[in-house]
């Protein structure tokens, strides 16, 4: 059971904070919801309490694993081949996984291949949501601001860049 202020994880959204337990009606039923605050866009989502171990809701990472993501974002990208079809679901595959070590080789390798030649539309919109993940649980392991978390990952991968 997850306590109001419990920082988590939603795979597909990031990391964010339970501000509140809402009862709402749905379908005629009463159903218990867990109010998840991000902390990037001011978006709120709301999570049935009955369903949070099955989408996969999970504890914010630790410090060793922040460590790992910073080996991951200074580390070589990964070559994908393929058609962009492939690529893309591929890349969306490893993202859905809620893996954030999945999920930042994901940041690496499109900003990094954004750098060398730039990427489609759907690659895009997949890059700004692995940043958005990646920074969202950043900013409750390492106690910092978004903008803070995003200068760190910026300098981490402008480094890497620079490397090759």
């Amino acid at each position: 059971m997850l306590h109001i202020g419990d920082k988590v994880v939603y795979p597909m959204h990031g990391a964010g904070e339970i501000a509140g337990i809402e009862e709402c009606e749905v379908l005629g039923e009463d159903k218990s919801y867990y109010v998840l605050r991000m902390p990037i866009g001011n978006m709120k989502v709301m999570i049935p309490t009955e369903k949070a171990d099955s989408i996969g809701l999970r504890d914010v990472i630790s410090q060793d694993t922040v460590e790992e993501i910073e080996e991951i974002l200074k580390g070589s990208p990964e070559k994908v081949g393929g058609s962009w079809n492939k690529r893309f679901h591929a890349i969306l595959s490893r993202m859905k996984s809620g893996d954030i070590c999945e999920v930042a080789a994901v940041l690496r390798n499109l900003t990094l291949q954004d750098q060398q030649r730039k990427i489609s539309s759907g690659e895009r919109r997949l890059l700004d949501l692995a940043r958005q993940i990646v920074i969202s649980e950043l900013v409750y392991a390492l106690d910092k601001t978004p903008d803070e978390v995003s200068a760190w990952i910026e300098g981490i991968l402008s480094h890497a860049d620079a490397k090759k």
